[in-house]
């Protein structure tokens, strides 16, 4: 969840001394731009991946304090929930192995942290919401101690003004409401970071808006929340309205969420922060004493620390990052539309079809964006949320077909030419897209697996629905485990 805060009161005066000094930053982060102060002749790939905790029952377990005192590793890290944490994976390049080396290196990293965290009776499970969340795992109690937690509880409930306000129809319908952002810890992530040079940023931001949509088809992972079956990634519309600093006078007056698609293509990474400024005000209004514009001008590298801790908390699907390594700049996408799971290497071959289309596209003689509207790329990212991998999707050139169909035809394709680009090892690359090709062919994802468990529990073994969520999830885990790819496990 970003750069800790410690807890604290806001006053009038910081909210005005941090609106000065984020413009500041903007400014500096201008010239730097201007000046090309950024590294990217190695350009390096990162991941981050959410993780619940659960207990012997598959119950959520709020034992994050616990497990990572256990698991002893700095990689891993708090989250919202105390059913939460965080592995954060070394950045590396993809050429020659190196997927398969995230892989390794995420599958040794997790069973060692899974046998650990054992040790307090807790278990570590990739999946985008659990289904055995109820109502009672999401509370102001269950909230992670980290200050900077209830710091953003406290400011968005005081913007809003009001509850939260949750309803989202899909097989079935919830209506539910919330007096914290708790239901904000349900949403569990994968995100990948694609470091870019300031000159291509946009072109890589614009070509990752565009596949937003495909990938959360093809890696829909979160189909239950609060015992309800609703969309295929209910993981996007809870975390649009968990986090929504808006009441509705405020939404009808046409005002920005803060968990935002956008809303135009850009032309410069600067546009995206200087959305941030100028839409957004500050949730956490905190200032150091740096002055970047003298940092900059005695030719150090400024930190931009307010601008940072202000992009930490507009919530963009694809988001921009401005970051500070060994004493040099760099800027890269943070895609983040996926859920977790459902094994490492879906979640590995999930990376590589997006490293490789978004470079094949990001690269295109003729932008794909300049033939396909804003509204077309956001209108297919909540159409595949809803309706995962069966979603229809409008493409140019091709109109309106289903997302296996034009994966199959056309991306696919451009994924493999993506990843020759980035020199991933061919054999590498045929076999992690070719998990992604038997997904279209099989139409099955953690989403369709989870719900056709489901189904078959409570049609055949006519368990209740609370006892057959719980069964889904005690199936779910053993083949996570296995690493076997999704499209590859059995029903029953």
């Amino acid at each position: 969840m970003g750069t800790e805060v410690e807890r604290r009161e806001f006053s009038r005066e910081d909210r005005a001394r941090h609106r000065r000094k984020v413009r500041q930053c903007l400014d500096v982060f201008a010239e730097m731009l201007r000046e090309s102060r950024f590294e990217f002749e190695r350009p390096m790939t990162g991941l981050e991946i959410e993780l619940n905790l659960v207990d012997e029952s598959a119950d959520p377990a709020m034992r994050n304090a616990e497990a990572l005192a256990a698991i002893a590793d700095p990689d891993f890290q708090t989250e919202l929930g105390q059913f939460n944490i965080e592995i954060n994976v070394a950045p590396r390049r993809l050429a020659g192995d190196g997927t398969a080396d995230f892989e390794r290196h995420v599958r040794a990293s997790l069973n060692a942290a899974e046998q650990k965290a054992r040790t307090v009776g807790a278990h570590m499970v990739m999946i985008g919401i659990l289904p055995t969340l109820t109502r009672e795992h999401l509370t102001i109690e269950t909230l992670s101690s980290n200050p900077r937690y209830a710091l953003l509880n406290e400011q968005i409930f005081a913007a809003r003004g009001e509850d939260l306000d949750i309803r989202i129809d899909g097989v079935d319908r919830l209506a539910a409401t919330a007096d914290t952002v708790a239901p904000e810890a349900a949403c569990t992530s994968t995100q990948f970071h694609l470091q870019v040079s300031p000159g291509q940023f946009a072109a890589y931001w614009n070509a990752a808006q565009c596949v937003a949509g495909i990938q959360v088809a093809l890696g829909a992972n979160a189909p239950f929340l609060l015992g309800k079956e609703l969309w295929r990634e209910t993981r996007i519309p809870l975390f649009e309205q968990a986090t929504d600093t808006r009441s509705e006078e405020i939404k009808a007056q046409g005002v920005r969420p803060r968990v935002w698609f956008g809303e135009r293509w850009v032309t410069s990474v600067f546009d995206l922060f200087e959305e941030n400024v100028r839409y957004f005000p500050a949730l956490l209004p905190v200032c150091d004493d740096d002055d970047p514009a003298q940092t900059l001008a005695r030719g150090d590298i400024p930190q931009l620390t307010e601008l940072r801790l202000h992009n930490g908390t507009v919530y963009r699907w694809n988001r921009p990052v401005y970051d500070v390594v060994r004493g040099r700049p760099h800027l890269r996408v943070e895609n983040r539309v996926l859920p977790a799971g459902p094994t490492v290497v879906d979640t590995v071959a999930n990376g590589a079809f997006y490293f490789g289309l978004v470079r094949a596209l990001a690269e295109s003689d003729r932008p794909l964006w300049s033939q396909m509207s804003f509204s077309a790329a956001e209108e297919n990212f909540h159409a595949c949320a809803r309706h995962g991998i069966t979603a229809t999707v409008f493409w140019p050139g091709l109109g309106y077909l289903p997302v296996t169909e034009l994966v199959l035809r056309r991306l696919l394709p451009l994924a493999r030419e993506g990843l020759d680009a980035w020199e991933v090892d061919p054999a590498e690359r045929d076999r992690l897209l070719s998990i992604i090709e038997q997904r279209c062919l099989t139409g099955r994802n953690g989403a369709t697996w989870q719900a056709e468990t489901l189904h078959t529990l409570e049609d055949q073994h006519h368990l209740a629905r609370p006892d057959a969520l719980r069964a889904v999830l005690q199936r779910y885990m053993p083949l996570m485990h296995e690493n076997i790819p999704v499209h590859e496990w059995p029903v029953d």
